[in-house]
């Protein structure tokens, strides 16, 4: 079995080759000032027949699929991913992983798997991130050996190459589905139960100020997208990321990504400065992509200031660490605030915090819906209103579990008394029981 892999590998490895080499030729061959002065179309056309003539006279033996095989790959090395094609139109790969030149892994249902792509070699996928690169308008060289970016089709891209990558170039690709997922959908997958779904399209109605928290993967990004449908159309949104991922659907939202530093390391704006600068564009609300610094401060002092509704991700394990990492996150602001001052600041600004993890066999569970309601005896009142309980596995080595309400009734929902909404309705969310996975 082992010998039959390594021969497979080896056929794999020289078709990537015999591509590579015949791509070469057919950049040495075409007059590029001529090519400027056909259209798109045309010039494909000429380049599939001038791959497929070059197929034509190889040494090697190719029958006619091949040859189809070898032309359309080609085509992919010009325009397209390369040999990750298939992958990036491939609807169920969330994400595609380069482990040097041989090794090729992407997610699908939340697993990993290996794949059979390969590269010719170090330099051909050094061409392909190369490739990848200049089209997002960004470099990288030894100087600049780590990339963070954003491609046409919204996909992040990241890329490390050596000196740093010991293995050789990695690329890890996080795909977006071309279909924005909503609260149903959410539903229907199990990752959280109707009435909670009910409580979040409540509390951002009511413009409580909520805190997504995760570990990477976990599915906040995607949370974050579902809950903004329920932002009203006229209010104002400005969102703030380091790399856009976020994909509002409301009308008037205004996104910002923040930039890089140039060669002479000069022109950096960072989510701080973004943060800054939103304030004087009379926003209704700020939705911070993803908080890991000292931005956060200025995204308390936003959320204390009348931006009610303003929402954003941090990574932790927990409901109650994510305020412990708030915390962290203002020391690192640079301002030497005591303790008890910052926990007041934190207390003050965040009503609600959701917390969603991604469990061993790939599935997403909002585990944690908790209110912020105040310090007492300097820590913080942390209540839950829902949880999730795991109870098992099933045959299959799946989990097993059910949604709650805990009973508890959260204070901030008072606010929603502002907006003229029957509160005496909304009590029957909160009664203590085992949540139905049905809408009632």
């Amino acid at each position: 079995m082992a010998a039959a892999n390594e021969a497979m590998d080896n056929t794999v490895r020289d078709f990537q080759k015999l591509k590579t080499s015949l791509h070469r030729q057919m950049v040495d061959v075409i007059d590029f000032h001529k090519a400027e002065e056909l259209t798109e179309s045309e010039l494909r056309g000429q380049l599939r027949s001038l791959a497929d003539y070059l197929c034509t006279q190889q040494s090697l033996s190719l029958d006619t699929q091949q040859r189809e095989t070898m032309v359309s790959e080609i085509m992919d090395e010009i325009y397209g991913f390369g040999p990750i094609e298939s992958l990036m139109v491939d609807p169920q790969v969330t994400d595609i992983l380069i482990n040097g030149p041989d090794r090729v892994l992407v997610e699908r249902k939340g697993l990993l798997e290996s794949t059979n792509i390969r590269f010719a070699d170090a330099d051909h996928l050094m061409r392909f991130i190369h490739r990848l690169v200049g089209r997002a308008g960004r470099r990288i060289d030894e100087s600049s050996p780590i990339v963070d970016a954003r491609l046409p089709d919204g996909s992040r891209f990241n890329a490390v190459i050596p000196p740093l990558a010991l293995c050789g170039p990695t690329v890890s690709i996080r795909r977006f589905g071309h279909r924005r997922l909503q609260m149903e959908d959410m539903i229907n997958h199990g990752s959280l139960a109707p009435a909670m779904a009910d409580f979040l399209i409540l509390a951002i109605r009511g413009r409580m100020n909520m805190i997504v928290s995760g570990g990477t993967g976990a599915g906040k990004t995607t949370l974050l997208n579902c809950m903004s449908r329920f932002i009203p159309d006229s209010q104002r949104v400005v969102t703030i990321e380091e790399t856009a991922e976020l994909s509002l659907q409301q009308t008037d939202v205004i996104p910002l990504e923040t930039r890089l530093p140039n060669l002479e390391g000069k022109g950096a704006v960072t989510q701080r400065d973004l943060l800054r600068n939103a304030l004087r564009m009379r926003p209704d609300r700020i939705i911070v992509g993803e908080s890991r610094g000292g931005e956060v401060l200025d995204m308390l002092q936003a959320m204390n200031t009348g931006h009610d509704g303003s929402m954003s991700t941090v990574h932790a394990n927990d409901t109650r660490e994510t305020l412990d990492r708030l915390e962290l996150m203002i020391a690192l602001a640079g301002v030497d605030l005591p303790p008890r001052i910052s926990r007041q600041y934190i207390a003050n600004a965040i009503d609600i915090v959701i917390h969603v993890a991604r469990l061993h066999t790939g599935e997403r569970r909002v585990t944690r819906i908790s209110e912020v309601s105040g310090l007492k005896d300097g820590e913080y009142r942390m209540d839950d209103i829902f949880v999730y309980r795991m109870n098992g596995e099933d045959k299959d080595g799946r989990p097993t579990g059910s949604f709650f309400a805990t009973g508890y009734q959260p204070v901030a929902l008072r606010r929603l008394a502002l907006t003229g909404a029957n509160i005496e309705q909304y009590l029957p969310l909160f009664e203590a029981r085992e949540l139905k996975m049905t809408a009632t």
